[in-house]
């Protein structure tokens, strides 16, 4: 049932072009929360010295002020990606203060919403409105739920290989339009097998009992002070995770079958009032709220496990911008922060994520109609809560499947790719990695949220002392690394570069923001 990738293979073998797929562009984003040393979130301003969160390109805060967001350029090369990664985290631990940069993808030592600071931005136009978003999500789903922290893989088909794989293909279709449409039966498969990520990486099986607040819950207690399920594999990815839980009730599911049937459906999105949120107001005693009380109050609240991406002109609106210029890469943001390494992704992870992206986009990927999409939701939720349960099976086509068996299938489906990359290797990392994963389909208590409960009751600890002392582990790790000269130069030039940028967008405001929004929102 995988010959369709092998068979794209061994025609882009034959014409000589195979080797253009071994130079795609990766990028990482990963967050992380500054904690106080009791392990609270820090009440504390995002730093000066690490400039504006508006402007920087490397360095900025998500949803709160506390969650500190690193982001490497697109590269080529994995290796210099996490050099690049680690070198921001050495800068950032530079100028925190005594504070630590939380080791997991789940916060702890939670006081309730009102004491999780919202990031602020200025006093732009474009930074209020990142500011009213976020008070926007605190009122639509809870400022808790937003300060879950998670790492984003970015990448892109190397360019000179979209011209070479439509002509093989015998497509007469403008090249962005043909561009757009493979990018989205990539993103379609990776939805299908999507499954497979918070298995293998996922690395939040507990959560610390502060997090739901004294609110029902369906999971267990591990001790006084931890929730778990004994098969979890990521909470975050599961239903007290960041979702768009009302989404039954608001009517909104986004059209993956091609770009313009996304873009129609998240613009529809945007401009269709809900009562729900209605009932919050908009600008209630002259202070925004949300930005508007419709379904979505712009694309980005949308969550969804992979994103089509192009970069906005300016404050052009994403949904435009892919509109007008097609895909340029795909965001997968399903990966729990790695709570076994300082960076919170490694090298391995990466291999695999290529090899993974590659063999989605070769492999053939038909429309998901209804059917085929409740199975994709449910298999999610069930490698969620119970991915390491030997009993547990997918749904496949109507018909049910072990988590092994299909794990087994798609890892083994990969191996051409994994080869073809690997030339380009001279350690065959890619087949490496492959391998690994492999190891991990068929004994679960080797993935990291079996390690994660392993150690935890081993050392007799709550999940908040585990996540203190990994952090604290890399806290040390960093202290003892040495910032290269040409990096430390490039994040201080860039720190008053976005500070300066950041004043310009203020000093060059015209409107009020009431218009600004206006506007905005008014772009077609």
């Amino acid at each position: 049932m995988y010959k369709t990738a092998d068979t794209r293979l061994a025609r882009l073998d034959q014409e000589g072009l195979s080797e253009l797929l071994r130079n795609g562009l990766i990028g990482l984003e990963k967050e992380s929360l500054r904690v106080s040393p009791e392990g609270g979130i820090a009440q504390t301003p995002h730093p000066l010295a690490l400039g504006s969160p508006l402007t920087h390109p490397y360095i900025t805060t998500d949803y709160s002020e506390a969650l500190t967001e690193f982001i490497t350029p697109p590269m080529t090369d994995r290796v210099q990606a996490l050099q690049f990664l680690q070198d921001v985290h050495k800068f950032v631990y530079q100028h925190i203060n005594g504070e630590t940069l939380w080791s997991t993808s789940m916060p702890c030592v939670l006081e309730g919403g009102k004491n999780i600071p919202i990031a602020r931005y200025g006093d732009s136009n474009a930074g209020q409105m990142k500011t009213v978003y976020r008070r926007g999500l605190g009122h639509r789903y809870g400022r808790v739920m937003q300060v879950i922290a998670g790492v984003h893989f970015n990448y892109s088909v190397p360019e000179l290989f979209w011209p070479e794989f439509q002509a093989l293909e015998g497509d007469g279709r403008p090249l962005q339009d043909y561009i757009a449409d493979a990018y989205f039966a990539m993103l379609r498969n990776l939805q299908r097998f999507g499954w497979l990520i918070p298995y293998l990486f996922g690395a939040s099986p507990a959560v610390c009992k502060s997090f739901l607040g004294g609110r029902p819950t369906n999971l267990q207690s591990f001790d006084p002070y931890t929730y778990y399920l004994p098969y979890a594999t990521s909470l975050r990815m599961g239903d007290i995770g960041y979702q768009n839980s009302k989404e039954q009730g608001t009517g909104i599911k986004a059209c993956y079958d091609c770009l313009d049937a996304y873009v129609e459906t998240l613009s529809q999105a945007i401009d269709t009032p809900c009562p729900i949120y209605q009932t919050i107001g908009v600008k209630v005693n002259g202070r925004y709220e949300q930005l508007n009380a419709n379904i979505l109050q712009i694309e980005n609240e949308y969550y969804s496990t992979v994103r089509p991406k192009q970069i906005p002109d300016g404050m052009e609106k994403p949904i435009l911008a892919l509109k007008r210029r097609g895909v340029r890469y795909l965001e997968l943001r399903s990966l729990d922060v790695n709570a076994f390494h300082p960076l919170g992704i490694d090298e391995e992870q990466i291999c695999f994520l290529e090899t993974f992206m590659l063999f989605c986009l070769l492999h053939d990927s038909p429309a998901i109609n209804v059917f085929e999409q409740r199975e994709i939701d449910r298999n999610e939720g069930a490698a969620a809560h119970r991915g390491r349960d030997p009993n547990l099976y997918l749904q496949r086509n109507g018909q049910e499947i072990r988590l092994q068996d299909w794990g087994r299938e798609v890892c083994e489906a990969m191996r051409p790719v994994a080869e073809l990359l690997d030339q380009g290797s001279p350690d065959g990392e890619y087949m490496k990695s492959l391998n690994r994963q492999l190891l991990l389909v068929e004994d679960p208590e080797q993935t990291p949220s079996a390690r994660m409960l392993k150690e935890m009751r081993s050392n007799g600890e709550s999940f908040f002392d585990f996540a203190q002392r990994k952090s604290l582990e890399y806290l040390e790790y960093f202290e003892g690394q040495v910032l290269p000269i040409g990096s430390d130069e490039l994040f201080r030039q860039e720190t008053q570069a976005s500070l300066e940028r950041q004043r310009s967008i203020e000093r060059h405001d015209k409107v009020s923001f009431d218009e600004f929004l206006v506007d905005y929102f008014a772009q077609q």
